[in-house]
């Protein structure tokens, strides 16, 4: 049996296929594979590792419907066709649980920059400005006793809002479509409408997934409703704002400032009007990079592949 892997991948994954006896082939070269190029060789291959922006569309699976299993090194599938997988009888897997704690991490890092205007004060030293202190130039704002409000309050929101209020004792509101009933009882998280969310939080923080319901739902209309004041941080997936509308709030004044570790589209081009904005905080989707985290997700993606090639279920199925 045969699996290619789209990115080189932790070695804690890779020996485990190693020991089931799966073959493994790693496409090595820094830019992102075609479709073409996918279908062409995974076409030669049982099994399918893929880690980055590859396209699990209809096309690619109807073209590649001899795989007994697509693997994901993510927890997002918003660029798998589910329906067509199962359609097809292909099961996909992903990473869940564990990358929650990483993900929080970098979402409170980007919270506690933009308040201090972390990443815009350091380019002001490289480019040698920093030479006069003005006592009221360049102020940021503090998060204690503030209220955080998280979109879609799962695994990766429940540890981002155990840190805040650890930290800062600030207040939890969340939106769901249904009710996170461990975190009303551990944390005193209060569900909430959308609305709602948006009026009443100083920090709000999206952890939801990309659906239709939620592609663009941070648009100019949703930003004009939140304070002058608060803080805009996303770590889930850039299609969740508009990118331009929130250009726009910010220079308008609609909301204090932005913390992005996903980008819309993504990569960002280096131009791109947000990274000169001092109340701006911008890291290029890091959310699950650290050793542990991305070892831990290699053994999941791994295992996904092993169950897939054997025939059984998956440990962690999307399909």
């Amino acid at each position: 049996m045969k699996v290619f892997i789209t990115r080189n991948i932790p070695a804690t994954g890779l020996q485990l296929l190693r020991e089931a006896g799966i073959e493994t082939t790693i496409w090595t070269d820094r830019r992102d594979l075609t479709p073409d190029e996918l279908i062409s060789r995974c076409k030669e291959h049982d099994a399918l590792l893929s880690s980055g922006p590859n396209k699990i569309d209809r096309s690619f699976l109807e073209a590649c419907k001899h795989l007994k299993v697509v693997s994901l090194l993510s927890v997002g599938y918003d660029n798998v066709d589910v329906e067509a997988a199962k359609t097809l009888g292909i099961p996909v897997g992903n990473t869940p649980g564990v990358l929650s704690g990483a993900t929080a991490d970098t979402a409170f890092l980007l919270m506690l920059s933009v308040s201090r205007k972390a990443f815009f004060m350091h380019k002001e030293i490289l480019k040698g400005n920093w030479n006069f202190w003005d006592p009221t130039a360049n102020l940021g704002i503090e998060l204690n006793g503030k209220t955080l409000g998280i979109l879609g309050l799962g695994k990766i929101g429940f540890e981002l809002a155990k840190k805040c209020i650890g930290a800062y004792d600030m207040k939890v509101i969340y939106h769901n479509r249904g009710r996170n009933e461990e975190a009303e009882k551990k944390l005193g998280a209060v569900r909430v409408s959308f609305d709602e969310l948006l009026q009443q939080s100083d920090v709000v923080s999206v952890h939801t997934a990309l659906t239709p319901e939620t592609t663009g739902i941070f648009d100019k209309a949703a930003f004009s409703k939140m304070k002058p004041s608060s803080i805009f941080i996303n770590t889930a997936r850039g299609g969740v704002h508009n990118e331009p509308d929130l250009v726009a709030a910010l220079q308008n004044g609609m909301i204090w400032g932005a913390g992005l570790d996903v980008t819309n589209p993504e990569p960002m081009e280096p131009g791109n009007p947000l990274l000169e904005m001092p109340n701006v905080a911008i890291l290029p989707h890091i959310g699950s990079a650290t050793e542990e985290t991305r070892a831990a997700m290699s053994v999941i993606a791994a295992r996904n592949v092993i169950a897939g090639l054997k025939g059984d279920k998956l440990p962690h199925s999307v399909v």
